[in-house]
């Protein structure tokens, strides 16, 4: 009966397709979905049978002792649910908790949707198998630009906390101090607020949540080497993000000249590509070598800067409107509720209104559904 359970559970919630524009959706991939999670919650143990496990690394137990204070800061500190998620912890045997799909136009930074009866549209198609992911990508169109990317966890929304709830993994257990408050805090978030069909509504709140959650758990609770460690990993992140916001907007200018050939836009989009990567050197280069970005970069196409746009785009909106609660997180976590209660052209346009006035940030939808 808990497995029938389990898997209405999940198709309810989205990590089975329930259609798309451009595919029939199939019971293969409801049961992929669904055995691929059941086998992620059996997995999982609580916390206290690691930590009383003579067997498990101490360097592990260490870093659950960590998640569990980061738990507890979630609840007391920054008014996340008090739940049964992040209570247990699973070694998948792998390097990411999902893979997922994302695919868009040769000439637009538009993510093709695929459909959930809860959820309702995103703009990606996860799978618990990386080949199988690939299989599928291999699908798609031949005039789309495809991405497939590891996802290190996942939320179930909260419609899982009866059988136990998200847990821990080994795919993100070993992040340095900040980032792995992050993950936890950003998941967290996707049980507060979710908003269907608006994946960079979702997304962009969970990453907000995430920056502020972080930046007070370092602040109060972090160590001077877990700030430092942080301090170098964020310098990075911030500094390729604004290359790739940039890299956006370049592409998005092209993609909007609708009265240019299609192949003077082709050509000028090599260029802007070409740049992409011969600045994204440099800043390896300065970097000392590090080469965490490499793999995106890689691969990075129409897909790839489109699902990115996704968690950066309405962040600054969300931090402004945590600004105007006056830094009050349940204040704030209701603000955002009532704006995904709206219709979402209207929340669209309330976060336009939060839009810092700065011309590095483009006062426009994100672009991650089809009209």
């Amino acid at each position: 009966m808990a497995r029938w359970r389990l898997a209405a559970t999940l198709a309810l919630v989205g990590l089975g397709s329930a259609g798309c524009a451009q595919h029939t959706p199939g019971l293969g991939y409801y049961w992929q979905s669904v055995t691929g999670h059941l086998s992620l919650m059996q997995s999982a143990r609580p916390i206290d049978d690691w930590l009383n496990d003579t067997q498990a690394p101490d360097a592990l137990k260490q870093r659950l002792a960590l998640a569990r204070r980061i738990r507890a800061f979630a609840v007391n500190e920054l008014a996340l649910p008090d739940n049964a998620s992040y209570h247990r912890y699973a070694d998948l045997g792998r390097r990411a908790a999902v893979y997922n799909v994302v695919a868009a136009p040769t000439l637009s930074l538009t993510l093709n949707t695929w459909c959930f009866p809860v959820a309702g549209c995103v703009g990606y198609r996860g799978y618990f198998d990386e080949a199988d992911a690939r299989a599928f990508a291999d699908t798609l169109r031949t005039d789309w630009e495809v991405a497939v990317y590891p996802v290190p966890a996942y939320s179930t929304l909260g419609w899982t906390n009866w059988l136990g709830g998200d847990p821990l993994l080994n795919t993100f257990i070993g992040y340095p101090e900040g980032e792995l408050a992050r993950i936890v805090f950003h998941e967290l978030a996707h049980q507060v607020v979710y908003a269907a069909d608006d994946t960079a509504f979702n997304e962009s709140f969970a990453a907000a949540v995430e920056r502020i959650g972080g930046e007070r758990w370092l602040r109060r609770m972090g160590t001077p080497e877990a700030r430092a460690e942080y301090e170098r990993f964020d310098t990075r992140r911030r500094q390729f993000r604004a290359l790739t916001q940039a890299t956006r907007q370049r592409l998005q200018a092209i993609y909007a000249d609708a009265a240019a050939d299609p192949r003077d836009r082709l050509a000028r989009k090599s260029e802007v590509m070409h740049d992409f990567r011969r600045d994204y050197a440099r800043l390896k280069s300065e970097w000392g070598g590090y080469a965490g970005y490499d793999a995106w970069v890689a691969q990075a196409n129409n897909a790839s800067f489109g699902a990115q746009a996704a968690y950066d785009d309405w962040v600054p909106a969300f931090m402004a409107l945590y600004q105007q609660q006056g830094q009050d997180l349940p204040r704030f976590y209701e603000a955002v509720r009532q704006l995904a209660r709206q219709a979402k052209d209207t929340r669209h346009a309330a976060l336009r209104d939060l839009m810092p006035l700065s011309p590095s940030v483009a006062r426009q939808a994100p672009q991650t559904t089809l009209p």
